[in-house]
Formats: C-alpha cells, sequence, structure tokens
C-alpha cells in the first residue's frame, strides 16, 4: 500500500514530539536530557578536605579568590591548573600573616565549588527553557500537518485553482519548522553534556587541591 503524503507528513509531526530529543524522566516534564537532573551539586560529592565555612569567606582572601575564578573557568586548560596552584602554595604563607597553607587552598576550592556551580545551575535553567521552546515547536509542528491534512482532505480539496498554492505554502512552513527543530534538538543533545562536564570538572580540580593540602 501506498502511504498517502499527508499521512506521511503527520507521521513525521508525532516523532518529532516523541522523539529523543524531547525523551525525559517523569519526575520533570521539562527535563530533556539522558543525564539524570541534579539540580544543585553539594560540596561534599568531591570534597574530603577541610570544612569550607570553617577556612573562612573565600572572596575576602583576594589571591585565593582570583586564582579560584581562573581555573574555575573552562577557559583554563586542566593541564594549567597545577602550576597555578603550585605558585600559589609556594607563596600562600608569606601573602597573608596568620593563615596556613591548607585554610588558604580550602578557600580556593570554595571559590571553585560556587564558580562551577553557579554556571552550572545558569546552564541547567537554559537547558530547561530551551526544551519548552522545543515542546511548544513540536506542538506546533504537529498543528501545521493537521492544518495540511485539513485542506487536503476538506471540500475545497477539488479546487485545483486554490488548494495546491495553500498546502505548498502550508508544507514550505512545516518542511522549514521541522529543520529548525531538528537542529536544535541536535544542538540540545551536546548541551546536555554540560553539567556533567562541569561536575567532572569540579572533580579534577578538587583532587589536585586535596593533593596539595
Amino acid at each position: 500500500m501506498i502511504l498517502s503524503r499527508t499521512f506521511v507528513l503527520a507521521m513525521a509531526a508525532g516523532a518529532l514530539l516523541c522523539g529523543p530529543a524531547l525523551a525525559q524522566p517523569k519526575a520533570d516534564p521539562d527535563w530533556p536530557c539522558v543525564q539524570r537532573k541534579v539540580s544543585t551539586l553539594s560540596p561534599g560529592t568531591v570534597w574530603t578536605g577541610p570544612d569550607l565555612e570553617a577556612a573562612g569567606p573565600w572572596g575576602d582572601d583576594y589571591e585565593a579568590a582570583s586564582l579560584a575564578q581562573k581555573i574555575a573557568s573552562r577557559r583554563t586548560e586542566l593541564g594549567e591548573v597545577d602550576p597555578l596552584l603550585d605558585e600559589f602554595v609556594a607563596k600562600a604563607g608569606a601573602e597573608k600573616a596568620g593563615d596556613d597553607k591548607a585554610k588558604r587552598l580550602t578557600r580556593v576550592f570554595a571559590g571553585v565549588f560556587e564558580v562551577v556551580n553557579n554556571e552550572r545551575n545558569r546552564v541547567i535553567g537554559g537547558i530547561t527553557r530551551y526544551a519548552q521552546g522545543q515542546r511548544r515547536m513540536a506542538e506546533r509542528i504537529r498543528q501545521e500537518a493537521d492544518q495540511i491534512s485539513s485542506v487536503k482532505d476538506g471540500p475545497s480539496a477539488n479546487d485545483a485553482r486554490e488548494m495546491p498554492k495553500e498546502a505548498s505554502e502550508l508544507e514550505t512552513k512545516f518542511a522549514w519548522d521541522r529543520r529548525i527543530f531538528q537542529e536544535r534538538s541536535q544542538s540540545l543533545t551536546y548541551v546536555c553534556e554540560v553539567p556533567t562536564l562541569l561536575e567532572q570538572r569540579l572533580g579534577e580540580v578538587a583532587r589536585k587541591i586535596q593533593a596539595r593540602l
């Protein structure tokens, strides 16, 4: 049996709504990623060193805060973190009287944790908004498929002067929206990896700092 073009369009729209780009755990319908959603991180997941609060506010230690912001940034390669930490450790005792190396390194991690966690929260919020937009677009695509079906199967379908132009315009819009949806779905796949990559970076930086306590 040869499937009608209208039926194929409807099936395509349904596939967009049910495809992997919008597959999400039942717990959060706005989370589209395969990766499990962890809204916020806890220092204890990667840090086994001294208590962060006991080390004092990391923002009050200018050198520690500057280093924290630098090594928290993804623009800084992980290979650059070790020499930066070594330089900081070499001067840690002399720069801030009354503070030992462990306390200042703990402040560095506290700063890294806050910066990375804040960035990760922003990414998760962006993913949620992105997924909501995709959901709205998928629904619009399904409605466009229904409109095409109505035009082709409706009373005016026998009017060769009117139906082809209207149907053609609808199909063009349908094809364009579907292309945009698919491209955005591919981008979303990569974006979904960012929270995990940030968590991995945080763990690696924590390991490097703890090795120098």
